[in-house]
């Protein structure tokens, strides 16, 4: 049977539109490409993010310490048995101040002297009775830590655990014994034996605070 023979100006139009097909297709996916999803940078990048992500922020803490609190029953050399805290501060007492039922006189100024022994936690103790520590809650609100109903506070004088440079100032204020009294006796930092004590060098060991407070 004789074969047919497609005359050459068809197979040239064949060949064309199988051609204009071809390129139709991949215009179509070129097309699809460019409007699906956006994974790359624009600068033939991987699309990650090189930005850094925000740090996490955390609140600062309030104003005063409102850490957990330790209280450390110590002995001064000058003082005998005392209460500090876990840094080796000395904690005081204030005369002016009640015990029961306990309350603190002690703000402002005389707070900025005398910081208040505040916390927020259950206060720790070692070899302090821990049936003598309680708190109040002072003006502003915060708890202060309290030994056997007296309000304790740190002194601004005292610059490096084992001071005692607040004993005695005013003639109210007294490093706590362990069971919530004054401690007897003189500041850590007393005069070298021989020396004469004045007015002015007394307010000098205090830190210049005399004013009862």
């Amino acid at each position: 049977m004789p074969k047919s023979v497609m005359p050459k100006s068809a197979a040239r139009t064949s060949a064309a539109r199988r051609l204009l097909a071809v390129s139709g297709l991949a215009v179509l996916a070129l097309a699809a490409t460019a409007c699906g999803p956006d994974s790359g940078d624009g600068y033939g990048g991987s699309g990650a993010s090189t930005a850094a992500a925000p740090a996490a922020t955390t609140p600062a803490p309030a104003g005063g310490d409102s850490s957990a609190v330790r209280l450390v029953a110590a002995k001064s050399a000058t003082l005998g048995p005392i209460v500090t805290d876990s840094a080796g501060r000395t904690l005081y007492r204030f005369d002016k101040d009640t015990a029961k039922p306990s309350a603190s006189t002690c703000v402002d100024a005389c707070a900025a002297k005398w910081p208040p022994v505040t916390s927020s936690d259950a206060v720790q103790v070692t070899g302090v009775e821990s049936g003598l520590v309680g708190s109040v809650t002072r003006p502003d609100g915060t708890k202060q830590v309290t030994l056997n109903g007296w309000p304790l506070y740190r002194f601004a004088g005292d610059t490096a655990a084992g001071q005692t440079n607040g004993q005695g100032v005013g003639g109210t204020w007294f490093a706590s014994t362990p069971e919530g009294k004054k401690a007897p006796g003189t500041p850590a930092q007393a005069p070298a034996q021989g020396a004469t004590t004045t007015p002015s060098t007394a307010a000098s060991q205090a830190g210049g605070y005399t004013g009862g407070y």
